[in-house]
């Protein structure tokens, strides 16, 4: 049987079919879902085994990127999407989508104060980047980045500066494997890279984040557009290749059920 995955759009999202579509060549039955129809039956999570907020502009981005809908989760889905994560199944946000997460506090919850452990901020640019980037992931702990190294894939986004609320924060979550996939390049000044390798100035280089499960995960980068081998920007100049390099992100998350 086919794990099922709810993707769930809001008004501004844009790669809400994009992504359903790479969940389906990775193996799996995925439905789309309004954000409203979420707050009007929260118990729709029962029936699927994996959780994905597209990318896009979520209410225009207006407040800051993916605010109004991590408002929404915070105050009337934060139970039910704990209890999802409870029962040992997996969260995706990609970019607009981890915006999202890590705002709402589904991804990295403080439950001393209810403050932040970490955001995503305007890029050092202060403009929208839209580019691809050479990543690397860090650790075992991510279900999603099982047996991947490296990945080339699109960014495209204006908030996606990772900083965390200090800098023991910082050093807590590297230490505990929380910074999975960072920007890769020639290493510049103080070990950090240089834009465009790292393309917002996202601290210690990060472009994606798991939670202590491993099984809730955000990132700023776009798999969901690097599924086919054509979709990379110099196909035709390289040797063939069966697939891009995001469809192993969403087989990994499909196979962990089967």
């Amino acid at each position: 049987m086919k794990p099922r995955i709810l993707v769930v759009r809001a008004p501004g999202s844009n790669c809400d079919r994009e992504t359903a579509f790479a969940f389906e060549q990775a193996g799996g039955q995925a439905d789309l879902q309004h954000i409203n129809r979420l707050l009007e039956q929260p118990r729709l999570t029962d029936d699927y085994q994996i959780l994905c907020i597209p990318g896009g502009f979520s209410y225009g981005d207006d407040i800051a990127a993916g605010r109004i809908l991590a408002t929404q989760i915070r105050h009337h889905l934060n139970e039910t999407l704990a209890q999802f994560k409870d029962a040992g199944k997996l969260i995706l946000g990609i970019c607009n989508g981890f915006q999202v997460l890590i705002k709402s506090g589904v991804l990295l919850p403080d439950l001393a104060n209810g403050h932040p452990v970490a955001t995503l901020t305007w890029n050092d640019s202060a403009q929208f980047e839209d580019r691809w980037v050479n990543l690397a992931s860090f650790g075992d702990r991510c279900v999603f980045l099982r047996g991947i190294e490296r990945m080339y894939l699109p960014i495209a986004h204006a908030e996606g500066k990772f900083v965390a609320r200090d800098g023991a924060t910082l050093d807590s979550l590297d230490q505990r494997g929380h910074l999975a996939l960072r920007y890769s390049g020639q290493t510049g000044a103080n070990g950090q890279l240089a834009f465009p390798e790292n393309p917002n100035g996202s601290q210690r280089d990060v472009a994606g984040v798991c939670d202590d499960t491993g099984r809730v995960f955000g990132l700023m980068p776009h798999p969901e557009r690097h599924i086919d081998a054509t979709h990379h920007p110099h196909w035709t100049r390289l040797p063939q290749r069966p697939e891009g390099d995001g469809l192993a992100l969403f087989r990994n998350a499909v196979e962990y059920f089967q």
